[in-house]
């Protein structure tokens, strides 16, 4: 199916309004839903008919797009100014720290965050940014003697999946326990008292076909 090209700064101001109605409340229906949010409900919650958001978004995988690719970008922000940090350590576990709150707030973030979709592709390019950022990291704060030695880029999904099924479990009796559970994950990953890891890192081949089983 062929993708919408149409500006938003082209639009008719009506027209404009009611794209701005649609990816306010798929924003909100989202963040709380996650991506499975049917379009029946965002138009509810938008006040126009169907008809009107395929008119905008010809599938809904280019709504997605829309409306996380914005979250997307501050992440990819947040990754190169840590990479930029001094201080190594400081800047990966701020970013983690900012990264996974940002992902308890938005649980469509989460979702697109750790699964690929060909169909939404500024989302896709913008996941893809954060990683070399983080790889640079990584490899710096070894080098500065605070990061385990044993420790890879390719791990980091899997630390994101962990905290994401937490985030899950336990939204609604403890909305902020992640965050214990994050730092525990942080204090193993410091090279002070690490013991050797069995095995070794997924390679991007393996972390694709995790990602693609749906986790």
């Amino acid at each position: 199916m062929a993708t919408s090209t149409t500006d938003p700064a082209l639009l008719r101001s009506d027209a404009r309004r009611n794209r701005e109605r649609i990816v306010a409340a798929a924003r909100e229906l989202f963040a709380r839903d996650g991506v499975e949010a049917s379009v029946e409900d965002i138009t509810r919650e938008a006040g126009v008919g169907m008809g009107t958001l395929y008119r905008h978004f010809q599938t809904k995988d280019e709504l997605i797009d829309a409306v996380l690719e914005e979250a997307l970008a501050e992440m990819v922000t947040q990754a190169e100014a840590a990479a930029a940090e001094g201080d190594a350590w400081a800047g990966l576990a701020g970013f983690l720290e900012r990264a996974l709150e940002r992902q308890a707030e938005n649980r469509g973030l989460r979702e697109v965050f750790a699964t690929r979709s060909d169909s939404a592709p500024r989302i896709a390019a913008k996941r893809e940014r954060i990683l070399p950022a983080l790889r640079s990291l990584i490899e710096r704060a070894q080098a500065q003697g605070s990061l385990r030695a044993d420790y890879a880029a390719e791990d980091l999904p899997l630390l994101f999946w962990a905290v994401d099924c937490v985030i899950e479990a336990t939204a609604d009796v403890a909305p902020d326990y992640w965050r214990r559970y994050a730092a525990l994950l942080l204090d193993g990953l410091r090279a002070e008292g690490a013991t050797p890891l069995p095995g070794r890192p997924l390679t991007l081949a393996q972390l694709e076909r995790a990602r693609r089983s749906g986790r």
